[in-house]
């Protein structure tokens, strides 16, 4: 095995696995460029829905494929990797994918070849979507999910996004889970402890397990955030929509990266994005008579 940290050893190789940050994509195309020949794959193991697009854009002679990587990985110590969530890697159904996918079995990391790689990354953004929740708590992912108020929050984001999609139209989110994307909202709701009956049925997640938004804050990177939330925020803008529940996640966020983490209460958080949902809302005419009596009618 031959290990190296120069761009220019890439020439030789016949598939490349991009793993950086959505917000490194850009970069990491333009120095990628000098390097890869014609029809050179590149495998597109990030968040996201857009990274392919971006990279088929800024390589167009290379061959761009979509990934998706459904677990969690911490870093408990310096070179030590640990695999905290389960689930197997998507990649789009493609005769590279097929070639390279023994080697990936090889390793303990077996791949699914999808042909509907834009549903699964929508159905994971769907999910990932927890990742701001999860960076504003400052809990391990466990610890969170196993709080009902988190997990509204949640709900909340998700139920927003399904909402646009389905005004879209195109894309139908696939099914990750045991449970239907459009289900999902309704079971975060459930009280603790039927939800945790039900998680553990489906979900096998680490003590040890956050979100890697979590970990940007942690590390002072920046977060991925306009990536993810952004996106739903993204899709409404689209259809002349607003979504503001993400929109909000999305500020917090980015005001803990500038300042500082200071964790949420469950409640606490739950109620600030209720706020921006209802400040979003438009007046309707049951709203008159209280606005008058406020003071705000015309």
């Amino acid at each position: 095995m031959v290990y190296s940290d120069a761009i220019s050893s890439l020439r030789s190789c016949d598939v490349i696995l991009l793993t950086v940050k959505s917000g490194q994509t850009a970069e990491v195309a333009t120095q990628l460029a000098p390097s890869l020949g014609p029809g050179t794959p590149v495998l597109s193991l990030q968040n996201g829905v857009r990274n392919a697009a971006t990279l088929q854009q800024l390589l167009p002679s290379a061959k761009i494929l979509r990934g998706m990587v459904p677990f969690n990985v911490t870093t408990p110590g310096p070179a030590h990797l640990h695999r905290a969530t389960e689930g197997d890697i998507a990649v789009d159904d493609d005769p590279t994918m097929a070639l390279i996918a023994p080697f990936f079995s090889a390793a303990g990391l077996p791949l699914q070849l999808r042909r509907d790689m834009e549903a699964v990354q929508w159905a994971k953004l769907l999910m990932n979507l927890n990742n701001a929740v999860n960076a504003l708590s400052g809990l391990p992912l466990r610890q969170q999910l196993g709080m009902r108020g988190f997990r509204r929050c949640l709900a909340l984001g998700q139920r927003e996004a399904l909402s646009l999609l389905e005004l879209e139209g195109r894309i139908r989110p696939a099914r990750l889970t045991p449970l239907p994307p459009g289900w999902l909202p309704a079971v975060l709701d459930l009280p603790d402890g039927v939800f945790r009956l039900l998680a553990s049925r489906m979900l096998k997640i680490d003590a040890t397990a956050r979100s890697s938004m979590a970990d940007d804050l942690a590390v002072g990177r920046f977060p991925e955030v306009d990536w993810i939330n952004g996106e739903v925020v993204a899709l409404a803008t689209k259809l002349g929509r607003r979504a503001p529940v993400n929109a909000r996640l999305c500020t917090l966020v980015k005001e803990a990266a500038a300042s500082g983490l200071k964790a949420w209460q469950a409640q606490a958080l739950l109620d600030d994005l209720e706020r921006a949902a209802r400040l979003a809302r438009p007046a309707t005419d049951a709203d008159a008579p209280q606005a008058q009596a406020d003071g705000r009618g015309s």
